[in-house]
């Protein structure tokens, strides 16, 4: 993830120039394929969703055993802030159980995503199914900031750290192994706004992949 796959054929080799990262990295406005489309460091992770993420009327998101997301805790007591935090927590997890076959129908994807955002993950999940691609590993994320910009709009920067998470191939199980770098580490730059519902949903999402603020 976020970084040239070493794939046994040729024609997967070309697929993966395309799929350079694994955690909703599906900006369709990235300037090449170098540029990735996925948060505030504090001190515990929280594995599961919170606040209105969570709720029984949402749809239920579900990954595979081998593939593991953790969210640094958000470093704000702002519930507004807080429930934008725990909608992009569940839209980066409906993207990879998109991808990972967990939720087949993309459910989840359309709930938390909207416009752009929308159109590219679509296009991004379906990247990683004509390549025969799913998920495996650890991805961390986190330094995530919200800002709010009025009552339904907010913006959220974030990090990723996916040295510890692989693309696989679905037909073999095989976990493409590779060597952590600079570019294991993105820098996420989204826009949310707030539907009838109360769900914040993406609805732009730009990243850089090696982003210096993001290098450990």
């Amino acid at each position: 993830m976020n970084r040239p796959l070493r794939l046994a054929t040729a024609a997967l080799t070309a697929a993966a120039a395309l799929l350079l990262t694994s955690c909703g990295s599906d900006d369709d406005t990235s300037k090449d394929d170098d540029k990735i489309a996925g948060a505030d460091g504090g001190g515990e992770k929280s594995s599961s969703p919170s606040g209105p993420a969570a709720s029984a009327d949402r749809p239920k998101i579900e990954l595979p055993t081998d593939l593991t997301m953790t969210f640094d805790a958000a470093n704000t007591s702002d519930p507004v802030k807080k429930a934008v935090l725990a909608d992009n927590e569940q839209r980066m997890r409906a993207v990879n159980a998109a991808i990972t076959g967990t939720d087949p129908k993309s459910e989840a994807l359309g709930f938390y995503n909207t416009g752009k955002a929308l159109e590219a993950s679509v296009t991004w999940v379906d990247k990683f199914k004509d390549a025969g691609l799913s998920l495996s590993g650890e991805i961390r994320y986190y330094n995530r900031q919200v800002t709010l910009k009025d009552k339904k709009t907010a913006t959220l920067t974030f990090c990723a750290d996916e040295g510890k998470g692989y693309t696989k191939k679905k037909s073999t199980k095989k976990v493409n192994k590779t060597p952590v770098t600079k570019n294991s580490y993105v820098a996420y730059n989204t826009q949310l706004v707030k539907n009838a519902d109360g769900t914040w949903q993406t609805s732009q999402i730009f990243s850089t992949r090696g982003a210096v603020q993001c290098q450990p």
